[in-house]
């Protein structure tokens, strides 16, 4: 992986380690590439999220395009998943994303996708990467070569809801909904999405004022989404994340419905319409259990991959699996896109709760959760201290010896988070009390770890 690019873009906080001048740069150099590639003008499209940052990095990204001859069209605040969409249909040649998903609002980020909606070759990222830390400038264009703005790009939101609203058949009729739209992009699009259909939908967190994005609400933090949604009789609640790639739920009791439970769900329901191609689901190591249990009782075949929808989207389209994601929420279909969608995500889910006349506890029971623990050991962003760790043969011991101990009963997994300074931690056990002790141990022997 690359300095600047970690598994799912540039990420950094805004006026730290990821300041204007850079975004400016970024701007240059991926134009630059693909100027080179293509051997001419190269048009690219630009979305974000509400953070407050996202408008000065939107600007500096396309005064960096348009300094290298590229020409822009920007769309506003809209889904991450939108701009792959509509990179495709409008023929662009790259998306870039401005968001850090989930984090809070004083992280954003930098996201490309190619021209078929998927995420940069490693090789094209490299060519980009070294651009960006090279001293070396980069000539601007002059006269008739320097790149353009393109107005009137904005409307390009309702092609994209559109298309989500046609990824079903059902009106879903029926259903009372409360949404959690983060005050994150999902706020510029779901209200809309949803009005297309018969159930009573109610929205909550969708009055973004810049900094409000992910803060206490959405797929991160699904508390009062779970106390709303019991308070005020719903059939489901469903949470987007900041950029909407993601989507979790909560059952009308108030308990989560995580991504192992709707790829199980929605699986069943692929595998009797026979879409399901391989009876496959791919998942990360991250899966619970639980999902492995339900795969082997159901007939279906489980593929784990390293953590990231990037490494499960490889797989998928590597086979041709048509359903794969993350326990946190990224699901992919791959008949319907080129990335995570929570959007197209909620709507797979609601159509299956309502064909089947059950309430989302008894459909989402299918698949078993077993208590899972994970705690994050924050570390320092530079030194390489997070590699030192992951490449340290005491913890490498460490955990052998508290999966012999667990016999078998449950399992360790201990990864550096490709996003964030973080070691994560994660320990499934028969109980949440076993797993909090082993999880707590690891934690502090990281803690304990100098480098």
């Amino acid at each position: 992986m690359g300095k600047l690019f970690g598994t799912d873009g540039i990420r950094g906080v805004v006026g730290e380690n990821l300041t204007a001048d850079m975004a400016f740069r970024v701007g240059q150099s991926i134009a630059c590439v693909l100027r080179e590639e293509l051997g001419r003008r190269p048009v690219l499209m630009i979305g974000k999220d509400t953070r407050i940052s996202s408008d000065m990095l939107e600007s500096a990204l396309m005064a960096g395009i348009c300094d290298q001859g590229g020409d822009v069209m920007p769309v506003g605040t809209i889904p991450t998943p939108a701009v792959a969409y509509l990179t495709v249909r409008e023929k662009a040649d790259a998306g870039i994303v401005i968001s850090a998903s989930h984090n809070p609002y004083e992280h954003n980020g930098i996201k490309v996708f190619n021209s078929q909606g998927y995420k940069l070759p490693d090789e094209t990222e490299a060519r980009i990467e070294e651009k960006i830390l090279s001293d070396a400038p980069m000539m601007p264009r002059t006269r008739g070569e320097i790149g353009r703005r393109f107005h009137g790009m904005r409307q390009m939101k309702q092609e994209y809801i559109d298309f989500v609203a046609s990824t079903i058949d059902s009106d879903l009729s029926g259903l009372r909904i409360l949404v959690d739209c983060a005050n994150g992009a999902a706020s510029a699009t779901a209200p809309e999405l949803f009005a297309r259909f018969q159930a009573h939908t109610d929205f909550i967190h969708k009055d973004p004022d810049g900094i409000n994005i992910n803060n206490g609400c959405g797929s991160t933090h699904l508390e009062d989404l779970s106390a709303s949604v019991v308070r005020g009789g719903y059939d489901i609640g469903v949470a987007f994340d900041g950029d909407a790639d993601r989507c979790l739920l909560v059952d009308e009791t108030g308990a989560v419905i995580d991504g192992d439970k709707v790829m199980a769900v929605c699986a069943t329901d692929m595998k009797r319409r026979g879409v399901l191609n391989g009876d496959t689901i791919v998942a990360t190591v991250m899966s619970n259990l639980g999902l492995h249990e339900f795969c082997r009782n159901h007939g279906l075949n489980l593929v784990c991959t390293a953590v990231g929808d990037r490494n499960v989207l490889e797989e998928m389209l590597h086979h041709d699996y048509r359903i794969g994601g993350e326990q946190s929420g990224h699901t992919i279909f791959t008949a319907l896109e080129t990335t995570g969608d929570g959007e197209v995500t909620a709507l797979q889910f609601l159509q299956v709760l309502a064909s089947s006349g059950e309430k989302a506890s008894v459909l989402a029971s299918c698949c078993a959760t077993y208590p899972q623990v994970l705690i994050n050991v924050e570390v320092p962003h530079s030194g390489g201290v997070k590699e030192k760790i992951m490449a340290s043969q005491d913890l490498a011991d460490a955990v052998r010896r508290e999966e012999e101990a667990l016999a078998g009963a449950g399992r360790v997994l201990v990864r550096a988070s490709g996003t964030e300074a973080l070691i994560r931690v994660m320990v499934e056990a028969k109980t949440t009390e076993t797993a909090q002790e082993v999880a707590e141990r690891l934690a502090d022997f990281i803690k304990s770890l100098k480098f």
